[in-house]
């Protein structure tokens, strides 16, 4: 519960510190007197997202902090997974930046909005008048019906399971259409596969075969050169080697009288060496040299075979065809492990479409058996609301279709008057009709629910009277286990409260502010007399004020 709230520089509120109890407590104060400022300084603490607007002073920081004590909560495994300190008394806070930054804390932790949602859900509801029009909505009526069979846990292992299947089955439905538009290029990959595997490439053939081809082409005209060449080199008395050797012999005879005559005959029989290595390797590589025409057109027909796939591919080196081999083998053997896939998917979706099936009907069968409770109760709390008469036709039927809550769709009709047929609530139930079927939710729903406050924003629209005494009753009870707030302009609801705070503004040098108190026992007989009676209060409103609270 909600033990004390300190907002600082919000709205219209400078600074204000205030203090709750347990049990039922009343809000008051005329139509904008900043009764939706605390409500929206609330929605803050519990993870509404802030904006520059809210701050009074734009200079200064908005500081707003509410302390809880969860010690009956059982919230120990929430603070322990999200790495919090549990405190008993948990202090949560929100700052706003006049930068327009905002930071949120629990127990002095920096933790991020989401965070602060989460834990919020534990601690306190606010109800809106716009949650009693939501009443009419499919989901809320589903959330209703589903709190009440205790479906809880098993839809959380639902939606789980149904996250599942519908990643499977896009994954599936991806696959099927990747393997139909694979199957339209299969022959076509395979024919360009099977025509690169029987050419049995080979890395830096190209240029080897290029070499061989040149020298096959042009045997007559090497073997020519060859000859010719050897013929100049090795010939006597004229021939380069002959010529060598005499040069050799001539500067050997002088290479003893200085080292320069030395060098030039190192030199000279270094390229006697060499050039005799030349001529030798030229006769081994003349004796090589056969005219072999087949030979010649095997490495032609390889060559324009490689030419050939290089034009189709639109590349220029064997190296390339390889990786374009590789690629359409990888293509081709996709195809092999896309069915392999998309069998293991479908046998995967196919299981947990069954176990979705179970999952659903139990979900079903818990609502089949809520459904009742929930329209006895309804009936036995809207009787004696002033709806003796109100009756429920609240109908389940099977559907085909996951949703996201099971296979269930809901009719939830509604008739508060004999003679007249069942109708969609928001189409046949009046705003004080829907004020109290909403109440009455409430009131069934805090049996089942651990929560430990609840707040009703003005949940008493369209009533008034007996009505409104009844109303105030029935969240007196409510309060006996939970702390129950109510936020009201109905003078019989008022005085149902057992602390009654009043929200009203003041002005100070031109300065509008919006301040909460709480009444003391006179000052709650004057308050609730002029709701009674207006701004003139008479000894009539005094008096009646009086025997409301009694």
């Amino acid at each position: 519960m909600i033990t004390s709230l300190s907002i600082k520089n919000y709205a219209l509120i400078e600074k204000l510190t205030i203090d709750f109890s347990s049990g039922f407590s009343i809000i008051t104060g005329e139509t904008g007197a900043g009764k939706s400022i605390i409500l929206g300084a609330l929605g803050l603490v519990l993870g509404k997202r802030a904006d520059l607007t809210s701050l009074k002073n734009k200079e200064e920081k908005c500081v707003i902090e509410a302390h809880f004590d969860i010690s009956k909560y059982s919230l120990n495994s929430f603070f322990e997974s999200n790495d919090l300190d549990f405190e008993n008394d948990t202090i949560i806070r929100r700052e706003i930046l006049p930068s327009g930054k905002s930071r949120a804390f629990i127990n002095d932790s920096p933790v991020n909005l989401q965070e602060l949602q989460d834990l919020s859900v534990f601690l306190l509801d606010i109800h809106s008048q716009q949650q009693t029009q939501e009443l009419s909505d499919e989901n809320v009526q589903f959330d209703i019906i589903d709190a009440i069979a205790g479906n809880k846990e098993i839809i959380t292992k639902y939606q789980l399971l149904l996250k599942g299947y519908k990643s499977d089955t896009s994954k599936l439905n991806a696959l099927l259409k990747k393997q139909s538009e694979a199957k339209k290029e299969q022959e076509y990959n395979t024919f360009l596969l099977n025509e690169l595997v029987e050419a049995k490439l080979k890395s830096g053939e190209q240029e080897i075969l290029e070499s061989d081809f040149e020298k096959l082409n042009n045997v007559e005209i090497i073997k020519e050169s060859m000859s010719k060449s050897l013929a100049i080199a090795n010939e006597e008395q004229i021939g380069v080697l002959y010529n060598l050797n005499e040069i050799k012999n001539s500067v050997q005879k002088i290479a003893s009288f200085s080292t320069e005559y030395q060098s030039l005959l190192d030199r000279i029989t270094s390229i006697t060496i060499e050039f005799d290595d030349i001529t030798e390797e030229m006769v081994r590589l003349s004796d090589r040299l056969i005219n072999d025409p087949e030979q010649l057109n095997l490495i032609s027909q390889k060559l324009q075979l490689i030419f050939s796939l290089q034009k189709k591919h639109q590349v220029a080196t064997v190296e390339e065809l390889l990786v374009i081999q590789s690629q359409l083998e990888n293509a081709v053997m996709e195809l092999g492990n896309m069915e392999d896939e998309i069998e293991n998917l479908t046998v995967s979706i196919e299981q947990k479409k069954n176990d979705l099936n179970k999952l659903a009907l139990n979900i079903s069968n818990n609502r089949s058996v809520a459904i009742p409770v929930l329209s006895e109760q309804l009936i036995q709390i809207l009787s004696t609301l002033g709806m003796p008469n109100v009756r429920f036709n609240i109908v389940l039927s099977a559907s085909e279709s996951f949703f996201a809550n099971g296979k269930d769709e809901l009719q939830f009709l509604f008739s508060a008057n004999k003679g007249t047929d069942f109708g969609i609530l928001k189409k046949v139930a009046s705003g004080g009709e829907m004020s109290r079927i909403m109440l009455a939710v409430k009131a069934i729903l805090a049996q089942y629910s651990k929560l430990p406050t609840l707040i009703f924003d003005e949940i008493d629209t369209g009533v008034s009277g007996e009505i409104a005494i009844r109303m105030g009753e029935i969240m007196k009870q409510m309060s006996q286990s939970m702390q129950i707030f109510a936020i009201t302009h109905l003078p019989q609801i008022a005085a149902k409260g057992e602390a009654h705070f009043k929200v009203f503004k003041s002005t100070i040098d031109d300065d509008t502010q919006s301040e909460l108190k709480l009444l003391t026992t006179d000052e709650r007989i004057v308050e609730i007399a002029q709701m009674l009676s207006g701004t003139a209060v008479t000894d009539s409103a005094l008096n009646h004020a009086k025997a409301l609270l009694n």
